[in-house]
């Protein structure tokens, strides 16, 4: 048997298996051609910068028609480049090196473009083209993938709340019958959370650099003294739509991706978290699953319906938060003004967000697969009596009652009392006769304060 034709059967991580129809949309950002695509804008980039600063003199400004050939390197850059560019490092033995060389091969026929080759990789160190390359591309999978899916499972869950605003359910503190809520309410409470995080991970600026061997522009002072080096290289980052950092060692110090990985890691822990309790509430019958023909639930108990989307989701995004962790933990460490530990770790930074991808997806396609099931929430909300001794006691409090919680206690704690068992309880109250008739007619499934009104305004 032989494993050397990839395949999705033989691959090794799921995302490039079982998963990869699922982590589409993430490809051609970090896959390695999109490394290499990345690199070459920046690269080329550059030299446009470089040529555009008149105190460059050998590097005369581009024509219009140079521009846009430079440009179409980049902007039609293909899988067959990134191939060519693959095959030139098999030389190198470099993989920034080799985008340089690749650049080069492509210029030196172009009689105006030619006479650049030199500037090509100015003054860098590969840092310089690696951390604006991933800061792109982190920028990229951020407008394009992250934010929309997370839009998506908000926008979701607020039509869940909206749809079941006034659907009463028993709540379970710590497990046990609590003061009822709705489950539009419950879905609301989610939206709320998300849309913070949401906010703080599209605010986080991307940092970049682009100053040399140890951050000090030391090459380029000693070739060109006179160019306003500080203000070239940030009006550079700032074009590429990045934050300029002025301070760095020889790596830009990785502080900026921290800042967003651990901000998608919480809105994982969030949808974590929904997803235990969406499962949950699928376990106590207040969910049904949509059925699809030819599934199969279990392979040796027909009647199940298993909370598979669910589970599937929680155990992706714990893999994805495992890495993101690691990724926010490790990488703005570095041993003096370099080590090369980021370098592989970078590469892994498509693996927890495709692994982010896939749960997300599973996770859409469970939440589009239930529907509610109120005669079971009914049931349990007329099972639990009880959760109208706060509301019996605190009205007690309003006319001073002695002891309304103690009693109330006495009454109703560890045992299971019914609606009579209270209806004795509140004629027996020295209370006025118009607060007695309304807590005569509370049920559990009308005590739920403004939990309709909060999950309508979400």
């Amino acid at each position: 048997m032989s494993f050397d034709s990839p395949s999705a059967l033989t691959a090794l991580t799921p995302l490039d298996g079982r998963y990869r129809s699922k982590v589409t949309p993430l490809l051609p950002i970090f896959s390695e051609y999109g490394l290499i695509r990345a690199r070459v804008r920046v690269e080329i980039e550059w030299l446009l910068a470089l040529a555009a600063e008149p105190g460059i003199g050998e590097l005369p400004a581009f024509n219009d028609g140079a521009v846009a050939r430079l440009r179409a390197l980049s902007d039609g850059f293909s899988v067959a480049d990134g191939e060519r560019v693959k095959a030139i490092e098999a030389t190198t033995n470099h993989d920034v090196k080799a985008v340089e060389y690749f650049i080069k091969e492509r210029l030196k026929d172009d009689a105006e473009l030619a006479p650049a080759l030199e500037f090509v990789h100015f003054a860098c160190t590969s840092e310089d083209i690696n951390n604006l390359s991933y800061a792109l591309m982190l920028r990229e999978a951020r407008q394009a993938v992250l934010l929309p899916e997370t839009d998506a499972v908000i926008d979701q869950l607020r039509g869940l709340a909206h749809a079941q605003a006034r659907q009463p359910m028993l709540s379970r503190t710590h497990g046990q019958t609590a003061s009822p809520t709705t489950l539009g309410k419950e879905m609301a409470n989610v939206v709320a959370r998300l849309q913070r995080q949401r906010a703080q991970l599209a605010a986080i600026t991307i940092p970049g650099k682009i100053n040399g061997a140890v951050g000090n522009f030391n090459a380029h002072v000693s070739a060109y003294p006179d160019v306003d080096w500080r203000a070239l290289s940030q009006r550079f980052v700032g074009s590429l739509g990045l934050e300029w950092n002025a301070y760095t060692t020889q790596i830009e110090p990785h502080d900026g991706i921290a800042e967003l990985c651990d901000a998608q890691r919480r809105i994982n822990i969030i949808l974590i978290d929904l997803c235990r309790d969406v499962w949950g509430y699928i376990s106590q019958g207040y969910f049904k699953q949509a059925l699809k023909e030819g599934e199969v639930g279990s392979s040796t108990m027909p009647h199940k319906v298993n909370p598979i989307d669910f589970e599937n989701a929680e155990g992706n995004f714990g893999i994805a938060n495992a890495l993101l962790d690691h990724f926010a933990n490790k990488l703005p460490i570095s041993r003096w003004q370099r080590d090369l530990t980021d370098s592989t770790v970078l590469r892994a930074l498509g693996t927890a967000f495709g692994h982010g991808l896939v749960a997300t997806q599973s996770l859409l396609k469970g939440l589009g697969k239930l529907s509610i099931n109120p005669e079971r929430l009914a049931a349990d909300l007329n099972a639990a009596w009880e959760v109208l001794a706060e509301p019996i006691q605190t009205v007690m409090r309003r006319y001073g009652v002695e002891n309304p919680y103690e009693k109330l206690k006495a009454l109703t704690r560890g045992r299971g009392i019914d609606a009579e068992t209270l209806r004795q309880f509140v004629n027996d109250l020295d209370i006025p006769e118009d607060a007695k008739a309304d807590l005569l007619a509370l049920t559990p499934g009308g005590y739920v304060g403004l939990a309709a009104e909060l999950a309508s305004d979400i």
